[in-house]
């Protein structure tokens, strides 16, 4: 069974063809890179898989499971996470706050509102030993707002993480990042379990394919090419379109 599954989506914005056609698979525990020249349709896509857009033709199945036309909140209960180009944090949380509410999302007390959330030991627990698995432990009490934009970024993954997703889309999670923050970014996401598979969007080739077991290349909408990383740099489309040599 496979863990991700999206089969001949396709897209439209009025007259726009965002998607067209386009099938991939992805094994329980695999790494895929979803790469591109801007406008391929690759956040179009990930919008399609978590919910946020419903295709114009196309089915998408989690686990064997047809989820196309479930709301978005579902998906995430059957174990569907992701992040944002952007960061979608909260600026005047501290970052334990941020954190114990992301463990409390999809657990029952979260509808419990008349105690604390820090009522919940085993939720406080959680969070911050995800912030000492992840060395964010000595920015518990600080707020979010003040961290550097790496930091965010870090403390980005570990909301998404803080479910135990059992997949997980990553769109663009160095964006925006120095040279420095991106390396810390990428050995965080490389020290992922397996038990997540990962779908990753990523403008920083170096970086994306370092990470990842296959890449799926978009242009116009369409799969352009597929395979091992290998296989995709030696393809001379890819190299054309994408990485912008003569080669055709």
């Amino acid at each position: 069974m496979t863990a991700l599954e999206v089969h001949a989506l396709s897209h439209s914005f009025g007259g726009l063809t965002a998607l067209a056609d386009v099938s991939l698979a992805v094994a329980p525990g695999e790494r895929l890179a979803i790469i591109g020249p801007n406008g391929a349709g690759k956040t179009t896509l990930f919008n399609i898989v978590t919910g946020i857009f419903r295709p114009s033709a196309g089915r998408v199945r989690l686990f064997g499971r047809d989820v196309t036309r479930l709301p978005t909140h579902h998906r995430a209960q059957l174990g569907l996470a992701r992040t944002f180009q952007i960061s979608t944090l909260f600026p005047r949380l501290t970052v334990l706050e941020s954190v114990l509410l992301a463990v409390q999302g999809l657990d029952p007390a979260r509808f419990v509102l008349y105690r604390r959330r820090a009522a919940y030991g085993r939720l406080l627990e959680r969070a911050e030993s995800l912030l000492a698995e992840w060395g964010l432990a000595d920015r518990a009490h600080q707020v979010t707002r003040q961290l550097s934009y790496g930091e965010q970024r870090q403390v980005e993954l570990i909301l998404a993480l803080a479910g135990a997703p059992k997949v997980l889309l990553l769109d663009e999670p160095t964006a925006g990042l120095s040279p420095a923050e991106t390396a810390s970014v990428a050995e965080m996401i490389r020290r992922f379990s397996r038990d997540t598979t990962i779908l990753l969007i990523e403008h920083d080739m170096d970086v994306a394919l370092d990470l990842v077991d296959r890449v799926t290349v978009l242009f116009q909408g369409r799969v352009l090419a597929e395979g091992s990383k290998d296989e995709v740099r030696r393809d001379p489309k890819v190299a054309a379109i994408y990485f912008g040599t003569d080669d055709a």
